[in-house]
């Protein structure tokens, strides 16, 4: 009886070996094969519940779908659960884009506290972004809240000389606010200045998929892309707060 149930568990385990053999061997594929399709790293493959589709995300930040015998792409494609009514796609898009909200470097951030300051939230942004500068408004009415701004020059060379004299300048969160706000240009002296800060900022940003601007980060780290309105803000702000005491 012993000797049965031993080959058993042998045959048990031997099996699912094989197919965990098998299903890294198909992801190592698809991988393959999309890099070498697209031009572009891919950061992972995962088997999905929907029609034997394996789903691609791409160094980018960009998910994409195809097969096992990778036949074909589904680019720019939205799963949608019809019993849930949930998108599938945008959902994942939410967790494989996630930061770890902690591992930002706040060093590299230009710092605003209003009142307690015990809400936080970052974004990173370009000065030449109209959305930014609607966001930057939005802002001033945020209350209790620490507002970290990563300079995030990637629309023109001009965006990034701006971000330089930002940086550069005395009181950084003045110049930020007298230009975004205000439309006063910025005047940092950037000849002996460090800026290294942005350099790391963008590449920080390419590395996680941060693709456009503004991009706002709350503590649980999913990004959220566009200049919400004060309350979408404020309520993630809250929910940040209460997920963090969980």
């Amino acid at each position: 009886m012993q000797l049965k149930n031993l080959v058993k568990s042998l045959f048990v385990s031997f099996t699912l070996l094989s197919t965990s053999a098998a299903f890294a061997a198909v992801e190592d594929d698809i991988k393959k094969n999309t890099e070498n399709f697209v031009g572009e790293k891919v950061k992972s493959v995962v088997k999905t519940n929907y029609g034997d589709l394996y789903e691609v995300f791409l160094q980018g930040g960009d998910l994409i779908y195809t097969d096992k015998n990778n036949s074909f792409y589904l680019v720019s494609a939205n799963i949608v659960d019809p019993k849930s009514k949930t998108n599938v796609t945008a959902e994942r898009l939410k967790k494989l884009t996630a930061i770890d909200f902690s591992k930002l470097d706040f060093n590299n951030a230009i710092k605003q506290v209003r009142g307690n300051g015990k809400r936080v939230m970052a974004t990173f942004e370009d000065p030449n972004c109209g959305y930014c500068k609607r966001l930057a408004k939005t802002l001033q009415s945020v209350k209790d809240t620490t507002i970290y701004v990563f300079l995030y020059p990637i629309l023109s060379p001009d965006s990034l000389e701006k971000s330089k004299q930002i940086w550069c300048s005395k009181d950084r969160a003045k110049a930020w606010n007298d230009w975004m706000v205000n439309g006063i240009k910025p005047s940092g002296n950037t000849e002996k200045c460090d800026v290294t800060a942005i350099d790391k900022n963008r590449e920080f940003g390419m590395k996680n998929g941060v693709r456009g601007t503004p991009s706002i980060f709350f503590a649980d780290g999913v990004k959220n892309p566009g200049a919400l309105p004060l309350e979408e803000i404020n309520k993630q702000l809250e929910k940040s707060i209460l997920t963090s005491k969980k």
